[in-house]
């Protein structure tokens, strides 16, 4: 017998709470391990297992049909996989002593009770609707589900809306943004905090802030929403906490998801301290006989090590396969999760991956160094690179990758695709120098940057490039090496301006008693004058990223 034959529930019961990522994964895993397992699948709404991801882009025509969201449906799991698969049903109620759940079908509006052996929970998360004043007025949306996208098209098209605000400036919000700029209407993004796009940090999130802009997309940061008000002509207006009011024909809700406990609290199993459920490596709860998957769990970063709300269909689609695979007799853990994740905006592309610098502060890790660096997308010799803008951390110590972020209009995502398997693996940057990857010039180059990522780091490491940052505020002799016309027309204030080329013939003009923080574009040039200073004898440091990586963190992004 094979491993796969070998496994069984021994004809085991297994109810299934929810239909969508983790649930459905979880149901169809199960049914490949065994066929005699009982599996009984529940979703409250009317699809199982849809795209949700794909709901901003169906708002905005770039998925025209409905149908393309549903990647199965219940008569594909009761045919294919041979699942109990209930849509419109809802567990009430769960009975851990008695290994029950009440069920009630919201079609017929019968009410039963369901036995089970294990039972795996996939809530997911819902949309946050705080209480605000005037918030379940018509025109207010938020993005969840397929009959949410459908009810946004239909609002549009009946109100010939031309003005939207979107609350919260996260993942959905710049989707929806973006989607509803490709439908016509004018689009204000209300954001409570300083920056767009919670996770990276602040200076990389300023190049998407110019991007949105640059493309019609009005921002406003530092200022959260207060409530909603009627206005004339059957418009909305968005009262915001400075005072503001924006007005709109549609208002999209996207300040975030909340982790649907209630059946796992009322069940007693145990929560943890953000609010979702507590599972340990096999998606098990406090209750053994009980697992959970998806946006309504808690999972451990592996790169913090503390607990985190990631909710991400990449880990809800493995976790239900590790509960599947543990219900079926395996012995199959949950690594964790580093938040990989990407967004795409009018042809941005913003990706990360493991930890931001602001998490490593907030999980007290101090070991760690950073890196700006400025590649091209592929050679820059075959027509059409772009420049990848990528901030890379490190530990000082051993050199071992902590996370990515990186932005540009091509070749973002395989480049912090190969970073995230770097630290899964718990690669260094030693380990990007040294790592063999595709080259052709119309995909990259015989340095790729995740090559220049590892030896710029490595550099570091080995003292060869003694680094500065623009956002520590360095003091000494600042020295800008680029050419003077570049200088001429983009200025460093404070700096003295000697060419590379000329670098050499005029170290005489250099002072020999202070630290001298060399500056160019993009940090290249000031790498090659740190090494000229440093075998003559100065103090000298490249300061990250040069001229590009200084209008990142000052906010005049180029």
């Amino acid at each position: 017998m094979t491993y796969e034959q070998q496994t069984t529930t021994d004809g085991q019961r297994i109810i299934i709470v929810g239909g969508v990522a983790g649930g459905a994964s979880c149901a169809a895993r199960l049914r490949r391990l065994d066929e005699n397992a009982e599996i009984l699948m529940v979703e409250r709404g009317p699809y199982v297992s849809y795209a949700n991801c794909g709901l901003p882009y169906h708002v905005g025509g770039v998925i025209e049909k409905e149908g393309k969201l549903l990647v199965a449906t219940e008569a594909m799991f009761r045919e294919r996989f041979a699942i109990d698969c209930r849509t419109r049903c809802e567990v009430t109620a769960i009975q851990p002593q008695a290994k029950t759940v009440e069920l009630t079908n919201h079609a017929t509006g019968e009410v039963t009770t369901e036995h089970y052996h294990k039972l795996v929970l996939s809530p997911g998360a819902a949309p946050i609707r705080p209480p605000l004043p005037g918030i379940d007025m018509a025109g207010i949306f938020s993005v969840r589900t397929v009959p949410d996208a459908r009810e946004i098209r239909t609002w549009i098209d009946q109100r010939q809306a031309k003005h939207a605000v979107v609350v919260g400036g996260g993942f959905i919000g710049l989707e929806m943004a973006e989607n509803l700029v490709h439908r016509g209407l004018e689009v204000t993004v209300v954001e409570m905090l300083d920056q767009v796009m919670p996770p990276l940090d602040r200076e990389i999130a300023r190049k998407v802030e110019q991007h949105l802009t640059a493309h019609g997309v009005k921002l406003e940061l530092n200022d959260g929403v207060a409530g909603f008000e009627a206005g004339p002509e059957g418009t909305l207006a968005v009262l915001t906490k400075s005072g503001r009011s924006h007005p709109a024909e549609l208002v999209i809700l996207a300040i975030g998801v909340r982790p649907e406990t209630a059946l796992a609290k009322a069940a007693g199993l145990e929560l943890g301290d953000r609010g979702g459920i507590r599972v340990d490596q096999q998606m098990r709860t406090s209750d053994p006989d009980i697992f959970a998957v998806g946006d309504a769990v808690e999972v451990k970063d592996t790169v913090t090590g503390q607990w985190s709300l990631i909710p991400l269909a990449g880990p809800a689609n493995r976790q239900g396969r590790i509960a599947a695979d543990v219900i079926a007799g395996r012995e199959s853990k949950f690594r964790g999760t580093q938040g990989t994740a990407v967004v795409g905006v009018f042809g941005l592309v913003v990706a990360s991956t493991g930890a931001s610098e602001k998490s490593l502060k907030r999980a007290g890790i101090d070991d760690y160094e950073k890196i700006y660096l400025y590649p091209n997308s592929h050679a820059a010799y075959y027509p059409g690179a772009k420049m990848v803008a990528m901030k890379v951390l490190f530990r000082k110590t051993n050199g071992l990758l902590l996370g990515a972020q990186a932005v540009g209009e091509s070749g973002v995502i395989n480049r912090v695709n190969a970073l995230a398997m770097a630290i899964q693996m718990d690669g260094t940057v030693y380990d990007l120098e040294e790592a063999e990857l595709c080259y052709a010039p119309q995909f990259g180059g015989a340095k790729d940057p995740v090559n220049f990522a590892g030896m710029v780091a490595a550099d570091v490491l080995r003292g060869d490039m003694p680094l500065s940052h623009w956002a520590d505020a360095p003091e000494g002799y600042l020295l800008d090496v680029r050419d003077a016309d570049e200088v001429e027309e983009e200025p460093t204030p404070g700096a003295v301006n000697i060419p590379l080329n000329e670098l050499r013939g005029r170290l005489a003009e250099l002072p020999g008693d202070r630290e001298i923080l060399i500056t160019c574009r993009s940090g290249q040039r000031a790498y090659y004058a740190t090494r000229i200073l440093l075998q003559h004898g100065f103090k000298a440091r490249n300061l990250s990223g040069g001229a590009l990586a200084r209008a990142m963190i000052l906010g005049h992004c180029h």
